[in-house]
C-alpha cells in the first residue's frame, strides 16, 4: 500500500513570508507610535516629554526591524565564507597586497571583539604576518555591514561611501605601519608555538539553504542578544539629549570652531563599548544637534575600532607596549580621519 509523502515545504516560501511581514512592519512603525505617544497616551508633540518618547520608541523600533534583516541577509552570505578560510587566503601573502586583501576580507567576514584572541592566534600561528593580522583586526569590526547600511539608511550613500574608503584606508596604513616596525617580540610566545593546520576542505561551502536561514536567525537572536542594553543605552541618551539639551550646547564645546573637538570625541570614545548598532542612534542625534560629522564619525570610529574591553582581551596574546602602540598609530590615523572628513563635508 503507498503511502502518501507530504513534501518539506520550500525554505524560500518562509523566507518571502518573513520578508512581507518585515515591509508591513516597518511601514507602520512610524504611524503606530503616532497614535500611541500622541493619542493613547495624550503627550503633545511640540513638548520635551512628548519628543523624547516618540524618539525612543519609534527609533528602538526602526533599529530593531533593520538590525534584523541586515544581520539575517549578511549572515547568509558570510556562510560561503568562513574564518579559517580567511586565514588560509591570508597565509604567506607580503605586505601591502596583504593588507589590502586583509582589510577587504575583514568587511566581509565574521568577527567581533569577543573573537579577537583565536582570531590572532589562528592568523599568526598559520603564517600571517604580523602587520596584516593587525590589518584584519581593525578593519574587520570597524567597516562591517551592518555599520554601512545603518549609515546609508540614517545618513545617506555618501556618508557610508566616505565611512567606508577612510576605515579601508586606516586599517590598511595602520597595519603597513605596524608591520614595518618590528613589533613581533612584543607578541606572547605562546603564540608562535601554537601550531594550526591549514586545510582547503571548507564545511561552509556544503550548506543546504535552510542551514544557512538557519545561522541567519541564530546570529540574529545572537548579536541582538549581546548589543540591546548598548543599543538602548545609545537610543536612551540620544532620546534626552533631542529633547532636553540645547542644540547650542553641543555647538559650544564641539561644534566646529572647537579646534580639539575631534581628539576629544576619539579620547572619550576608546573607553566606551559598545559596536556601530548601539552607538548609531547617538551619533544621529548628536549630528542633529549640530556636531560636525568627521567629529562623531572619529568618535564612533574610536568605540568600535579601540574598545577597552577588546584590548583587555588582546592583552592575552600581546604584551602591553604593542597595544600601547596600535592604540596610538590606530588612534591617530582616526583622528587625522575626522580632521579630513570636517574639512571635505
Amino acid at each position: 500500500m503507498n503511502t502518501l509523502r507530504l513534501s518539506k515545504p520550500s525554505p524560500w516560501i518562509g523566507l518571502g513570508l518573513a520578508a512581507l511581514a518585515w515591509i508591513v512592519l516597518y511601514r507602520s512603525i512610524l504611524p503606530f507610535w503616532d497614535w500611541v505617544v500622541y493619542g493613547l497616551l495624550g503627550l503633545r508633540a511640540d513638548t520635551r516629554l512628548g519628543e523624547a518618547v516618540h524618539f525612543f520608541l519609534y527609533d528602538t523600533s526602526k533599529i530593531v526591524l533593520l538590525l534584523c534583516a541586515i544581520i539575517f541577509v549578511v549572515a547568509v552570505l558570510r556562510s560561503f565564507f568562513s574564518l579559517e578560510r580567511t586565514r588560509n587566503l591570508l597565509g604567506g601573502r607580503r605586505a601591502g597586497v596583504g593588507n589590502l586583501l586583509a582589510a577587504i576580507l575583514g568587511v566581509v567576514t565574521p568577527f567581533c571583539s569577543c573573537s579577537a584572541v583565536p582570531a590572532f592566534i589562528g592568523f599568526v600561528s598559520a603564517g600571517v604576518p604580523l602587520g596584516i593580522t593587525l590589518t584584519f583586526l581593525i578593519a574587520s569590526p570597524m567597516v562591517n555591514e551592518v555599520a554601512l547600511v545603518l549609515l546609508y539608511t540614517l545618513f545617506g550613500w555618501k556618508i557610508a561611501a566616505l565611512y567606508l574608503v577612510s576605515g579601508l584606508v586606516l586599517a590598511i596604513g595602520a597595519g603597513l605601519v605596524l608591520g614595518r616596525m618590528g613589533l613581533e617580540r612584543y607578541v606572547e610566545p605562546f603564540v608562535y608555538q601554537t601550531k594550526v593546520g591549514k586545510t582547503s576542505f571548507d564545511p561552509a561551502l556544503g550548506m543546504r539553504w535552510e542551514e544557512r536561514f538557519a545561522v541567519g536567525l541564530a546570529e540574529v537572536k545572537s548579536i541582538l542578544g549581546k548589543i540591546w542594553p548598548y543599543l538602548l543605552l545609545g537610543i536612551g541618551l540620544g532620546a534626552v539629549i533631542h529633547g532636553w539639551v540645547p542644540a547650542d550646547l553641543f555647538a559650544r564645546y564641539a561644534g566646529p570652531e572647537n579646534p580639539l573637538a575631534v581628539l576629544l570625541a576619539v579620547l572619550l570614545g576608546i573607553p566606551l563599548y559598545s559596536n556601530a548598532a548601539g552607538i548609531l542612534p547617538l551619533v544621529e542625534v548628536l549630528h542633529q544637534k549640530g556636531i560636525p560629522m568627521g567629529t562623531l564619525l572619529a568618535f564612533m570610529m574610536a568605540v568600535v575600532a579601540l574598545s577597552l574591553p577588546e584590548m583587555i582581551l588582546l592583552r592575552q596574546v600581546l604584551k602591553l607596549r604593542l597595544i600601547a602602540i596600535w592604540v596610538a598609530v590606530v588612534g591617530l590615523g582616526i583622528v587625522l580621519t575626522g580632521y579630513l572628513f570636517n574639512a571635505v563635508l
